[in-house]
């Protein structure tokens, strides 16, 4: 069973102060990447943030490409990049099972 997309890893329940626990990184650059559209946490009723799984990992490697001199508007671009190509793996994904589902008379479950 693979874990790479299981929901556990996108739940929006852990605190920023615990993120910055995790990943080192300080509330205000959390904040920073944030304000950078590189992360979107949940936000509770009163206005807190929640992070997940996915956002932690995220997070640390932003920091990693920073360390490494990587801007965050070319981390921005890559994040776009990586999206298109899981849409269209996606869409392609889609379009196989509905022909093979149409050509073996086969019903999605």
């Amino acid at each position: 069973m693979s874990y790479e997309s299981s929901p556990y890893k996108e739940k929006k329940v852990i605190s920023i102060g615990t993120v910055k626990d995790l990943t080192g990184l300080s509330v205000r650059q959390i904040r920073y990447y944030e304000e950078r559209n590189l992360i979107f946490p949940a936000r509770t009723e009163k206005g807190t943030r929640k992070y997940s799984f996915s956002d932690v990992e995220m997070l640390m490697s932003i920091a990693d490409k920073r360390e490494d001199g990587v801007q965050t508007h070319e981390i921005r671009k890559e994040l776009k990049k990586a999206q298109e190509h899981i849409q269209k793996e996606k869409l392609r994904d889609t379009m196989i099972r509905g022909q093979l589902n149409a050509h073996f008379n086969m019903i999605k479950r």
